[in-house]
């Protein structure tokens, strides 16, 4: 039994080393954007409970994302897809309607990227 006993110790050992190795000479790896669809929406009492205007940068996440509000308040960097242009926006409300990753935006946030009259775009987000 202290044979058995032994062995596992070594052998346990010899694991925690290896994976300690492997996380050092691990590469660092890029952080990737969440895909998903941008629409607006008229802002007002938000589900954070803030009242917000259209002219600010906010945006509603799906229901299953704002995870009961854990997000509000944190910031959002957002990227369309096509043109490659940014902004920053905070979360201040629930989409019922988005998608999984999709995002719905202020009015002036929304054109920042498009014209209202698009309606809809392709962009990649991400908490910061």
């Amino acid at each position: 039994m202290a044979t058995s006993f032994g062995f596992y110790m070594l052998f346990a050992a010899w694991l925690a080393a290896f994976f300690s190795a492997v996380a050092v000479a691990a590469p660092a790896v890029e952080k990737r954007g969440l895909l998903g669809k941008a629409t607006y929406y008229a802002v007002g009492l938000g589900s954070c409970g803030q009242t917000n205007t259209d002219s600010e940068y906010v945006v509603a996440l799906n229901p299953v994302t704002y995870a009961g509000g854990s997000h509000c308040g944190k910031q959002v960097k957002i990227t369309d897809k096509t043109t490659g242009t940014t902004a920053t926006a905070t979360v201040r409300d629930t989409c019922p309607g988005c998608g999984i990753n999709d995002l719905d935006m202020s009015p002036s946030l929304f054109q920042h990227f498009a014209s209202l009259d698009k309606g809809v775009f392709q962009m990649e987000w991400t908490f910061i």
